[in-house]
């Protein structure tokens, strides 16, 4: 891409409550009518997710732009699953629209695990190589044809500089609250690091809770929405906002990162983690806690 792409307007999110999805599955999938439905604990933001049954999964995208990942998903997940080392989500079915919801919509397999966590992972460099290895194989599958960056997973895969507003915003708000000018550095460092172009395919949103485990073990890799083909580097910000220090190492050498590359991968954790530190300007919640551990890391690499 040679410009620089626009977000656009903030989603227009939509509710989904059980009622309705009941509704949904009785007119489209009179197969399943009797199984019950139950809002999963942990829906998630991009869709909102709800139990069928003990066995299988509803995600009903929250807003017409990420709806826009349902057909990919639906055309792309049964391509990649076999040649992958790793179980990821394969659709069941898709849904119409129907019922008072207005999109495109899917049905899976409930795949078991616990979202990932520092502290219930057995072997943090065990770990961070098969995250690795699991990103390997994802990248060696034929990209032709792949879904180029675009709206259906907010531009991962193109230029760091479409998010550079949002991350001077937050570097506004975080001035007097951290190292400003260091993570200006660090962050126009990751804009002016050069992509040699070769399209590769990438997950988009490699983040803790799309990685689950199992027996402390990486058991498989959830949520496609942003999938696509392009720079692979939105998929390293996982080393710093969740690998060990000696987990990035064994997971960059792995990968066999250049520094470009590793540059811009920073500077897609930079992106996010600033975002957060904002909107927890002040709290010392959680969210809060972990976002500002996560900035440190950064900055003291």
């Amino acid at each position: 891409m040679t410009s620089t792409p626009d977000l656009g307007p903030a989603p227009q999110r939509i509710t989904v409550d059980t009622a309705q999805v009941r509704r949904l599955i009785n007119d489209q999938f009179p197969r399943w009518a009797g199984l019950p439905v139950r809002p999963v604990a942990k829906s998630g933001w991009d869709n909102v997710t709800f139990h069928l049954g003990d066995t299988m999964l509803v995600r009903l995208p929250s807003a017409a732009e990420y709806a826009l990942a349902v057909d990919k998903e639906q055309r792309w997940l049964p391509v990649l699953a076999p040649r992958l080392p790793l179980p990821i989500p394969v659709p069941v079915a898709k849904g119409s629209p129907g019922a008072d919801y207005p999109f495109s919509w899917s049905i899976y397999h409930w795949m078991q695990g616990e979202p990932a966590r520092a502290d219930h992972i057995s072997d943090p460099v065990r770990f961070a190589l098969d995250l690795a290895e699991f990103l390997a194989a994802l990248q060696r599958i034929d990209a032709a044809d792949g879904p180029q960056p675009g709206k259906h997973n907010w531009f991962r895969g193109a230029t760091l500089r479409t998010y550079d507003g949002i991350a001077q915003r937050a570097l506004t708000t975080l001035d007097g609250h951290i190292d400003v000018d260091l993570a200006r550095e660090l962050w126009k460092t990751a804009l002016d690091a050069p992509w040699d172009g070769v399209d590769v395919w990438f997950h988009g949103d490699v983040a803790p809770g799309n990685l689950l485990l199992d027996g402390g073990k990486l058991a498989a890799v959830i949520d496609f929405g942003t999938c696509g083909v392009g720079d692979p580097s939105c998929d390293l910000a996982i080393a710093w906002t969740l690998l060990t220090d000696g987990g990035r190492q064994a997971f960059r050498e792995r990968l066999s990162v250049d520094e470009a590359t590793w540059a811009r991968g920073r500077g897609w954790a930079l992106w996010k983690t600033l975002v957060t530190c904002a909107q927890t300007v002040g709290r010392a919640d959680e969210e809060a806690t972990t976002a500002r551990g996560v900035l440190d890391g950064i900055l003291a690499e």
